[in-house]
């Protein structure tokens, strides 16, 4: 789940806006600061506390690269999914261990292995700064002007809180313009990995079984926090749960979805299904096949692919399973039908009638939109150039033209409040392997040729008269951004530094760098037309239906709901959870062939293990990409489970939820300890996780 969000760029977003829930669903990601206490209270008897959300909240853990975790010991060790944390064992690069395939176990806090580059984020607070924001951008502005009055605005606070208190600093939007709110992390950059299993019991079934259900992975990865060298010590963590989840139980999600769209307009609804989803479907596709075959070459090829193949191939079952949700003719009807009485609500309410041409305002921006996305995606977004090397060069580039501004004028991800984590990744010493970095990069040059056509003055300027292949090695083998020494002498040099070096990979973000900015110009300036469209379709709906609603997700801390449930599909009766002997069973049947083989420990083990223990489970909480690695915990906020995917029926929720049939799969964690203590021999790890620790060896 946690690799669609890297797929998503700002041209093929449509916007965000309000949702207003059912009470008779189990529905909602819900802000901290407005939990649905009377939703909770109503239905199921509960009623969180202000200590108990902050409790939650400051228990819970983003992870930059995408995806949720939490902190379940007091010195600073963090549980999250192993796909979610393949990203760093990926780059570990060790010729002698492979990390993702062989996992990993660190005995001692001596061993515990330092992540390259792995950012931790803590919501600490959150601010509304609502009307700072909307002072700032005068009613008489044309968009574009209110564009440029927002961002620096939005850098102003965020430099100013970041001087204050020293957390990063993030204003986000929330309904679209609606609201603005102020969010403070505290940052986590020295984190070491303490534990991975084998990635095949980890995501055991492969593409044949993701999204499906009954599941059965060991979808769990453990790491450390650590400041001035040392364990962090936290006073927030999850305790462990001894029950774990059980039928029918209220059970809570905290965690970081990364995009919803329920409450688009029909026009918005239009452009993702005729342009966005198709267009990241073909480029799945593509990138897919390609991982593939490299794959297949040899095994350190698979090795150095796995966690992008992976990435590709959940993200394509995702949109698939995304769009055949919006061709269902009988969701367009019901989305045209409620925009239909929002707008004729607006219509006989003379305080709200200047809501009615924001409709078409949204309509008419997302057309420009359609018109540019195409090139936005392919220079701005850098399908193009699917090169890290590329993106270090066009980063030193542009650091270099906007770190002289003022602050408030520099686009966005070069201010102030967030250069630190920039640089972070900027300089991180992932290994970058040229072979690959060819390959990647020829397809994706090959790629744009096939979006505008070979004749195209773009494809004929970036490619210099070479064939793909050509321009791709001509580009790797010259540049020389591999050494981090020599981005930090790009980067604090400047723009003379940038200029004299003549690198290859920064000379081509600078042939396009114009076209680029342009049009991401262009979006921007749509952006801003339709987030002020959508603030007034805000105040008329809540005008009309009341305030009882979520905003959509943004990859902030959310706080979901549901029950431990089962569901009927095609007459059979699915049961809420399964077991480790399904495990093996399921094995079996499959006889033991992959992607259903199981890992050695794992074969040699099964004579020690309860059979019957509990191992992945289902509920009705709503989550999409982003939440995997969130903390299940119940009311008493102890942890019974973490999130690791959902079910197929579950892929229509970026658009509209759904509780029949539609399931958030967990691992149980009553399933996480017997494999701890009995597979692994991880008895200090289980015992740090239940309270049962003895004291920790250096």
């Amino acid at each position: 789940m946690k690799t669609l969000m890297k797929l998503v760029s700002l041209g093929m977003v449509a916007g965000t806006v309000f949702f207003r829930t059912d009470a008779a669903a189990d529905e909602g990601m819900w802000l901290f600061n407005d939990p649905p206490r009377k939703l909770l209270k109503d239905k199921h008897g509960f009623e969180p506390t202000d200590a108990w959300l902050e409790h939650v909240q400051k228990s819970s853990v983003r992870f930059n690269s995408g995806g949720s975790g939490s902190f379940v010991s007091e010195d600073g060790l963090v549980m999250s999914n192993h796909h979610v944390g393949a990203d760093a064992l990926q780059k570990f690069g060790d010729k002698d261990h492979n990390y993702l395939r062989d996992g990993f176990h660190a005995r001692s806090r001596a061993e515990e292995k330092r992540c390259l580059d792995l950012e931790l984020n803590v919501l600490m607070s959150i601010e509304d700064v609502t009307s700072r924001v909307n002072a700032a951008v005068k009613p008489v502005m044309a968009p574009e002007q209110a564009f440029v009055a927002r961002r620096a605005v939005t850098a102003e606070i965020e430099k100013e809180s970041l001087d204050k208190t020293g957390l990063r600093s993030d204003v986000v939007t929330l309904y679209q313009g609606g609201q603005y709110h102020l969010y403070r992390f505290k940052k986590y950059t020295d984190v070491r990995l303490v534990f991975a299993p084998e990635q095949q019991i980890a995501f055991f079934g492969g593409d044949p079984d993701n999204f499906e259900y009954p599941r059965f992975d060991l979808d769990i990865c453990f790491f450390r926090a650590y400041e001035n060298g040392q364990p962090a010590k936290v006073q927030h963590y999850l305790p462990w749960s001894k029950a774990g989840a059980a039928d029918n139980e209220l059970v809570f999600v905290s965690g970081h979805p990364g995009r919803t769209s329920r409450l688009y307009t029909v026009a918005e609804l239009e452009y993702l299904r005729d342009y966005r989803l198709p267009y990241a479907l073909q480029r799945l596709q593509s990138l897919e096949v390609l991982l593939t075959a490299y794959s297949a070459r040899s095994e350190e090829n698979a090795r150095r692919a796995k966690d992008e193949l992976f990435g590709a191939q959940n993200s394509r079952k995702a949109y698939v399973g995304e769009l055949a949700g919006i061709l269902d003719p009988g969701l367009m009807v019901r989305k045209k039908a409620a925009e239909q009485k929002l707008r004729d609500g607006a219509g006989r309410d003379a305080k709200l009638k200047e809501t009615l041409p924001a409709w078409d305002r949204i309509a008419q921006a997302q057309k420009i939109v359609a018109e540019h996305a195409r090139i936005y995606n392919l220079l701005e977004a850098g399908h193009a150039f699917n090169s890290e090397l590329f993106h270090i060069g066009r980063t030193l580039l542009r650091a270099a033209a906007e770190r002289p501004k003022p602050n408030a004028e520099r686009l966005r991800e070069f201010g102030e409040a967030g250069r630190e984590s920039l640089e972070f990744q900027l300089f991180s010493e992932q290994p970058i392997y040229d072979d690959f970095e060819q390959l990647k990069l020829a397809d994706s040059l090959t790629w744009m040729a096939g979006q505008v056509g070979s004749g195209h003055e773009l494809v004929q300027k970036i490619l210099a008269g070479k064939s793909p292949r050509q321009r791709a090695a001509e580009l790797v083998q010259g540049t020389k951004l591999k050494s981090v020494a020599v981005r930090k002498q790009f980067y604090d040099g400047g723009q003379k530094a940038v200029d004299a070096a003549k690198d290859p990979m920064v000379e081509l973000a600078r042939l396009i760098d114009g076209e680029a900015r342009a049009v991401r110009k262009i979006i921007e300036t749509q952006t801003e037309t339709k987030q002020q469209a959508h603030a007034q379709i805000a105040k008329a709906r809540f005008a009309i239906e009341g305030t009882g609603s979520y905003p959509d997700a943004t990859f902030t801390l959310r706080l979901a709901f549901g029950v431990v449930k089962g569901y009927e599909e095609n007459g059979r009766q699915i049961p809420f959870q399964t077991t480790l002997a399904g495990l093996y069973e399921r094995a079996a049947e499959q006889k033991n062939k992959p992607p259903f083989d199981l890992p050695p420990r794992w074969i040699k083990r099964k004579a020690k293990l309860d059979l019957n223990m509990p191992f992945n489970f289902v509920s009705t909480a709503d989550i999409i990409g982003g939440n995997s690695g969130s903390p299940v915990i119940n009311k008493n906020a102890e942890l019974v489970g973490i999130i690791f995917d959902g079910n197929i029926q579950s892929l229509v929720l970026d658009v509209s939820y759904t509780e029949e049939q539609a399931r958030a799969v967990a691992v149980h964690s009553r399933g996480i300890v017997e494999a701890l203590r009995k597979v692994y021999d991880a008895a200090s790890l289980a015992n740090e996780l239940t309270g049962q620790r003895k004291p920790a060896r250096k």
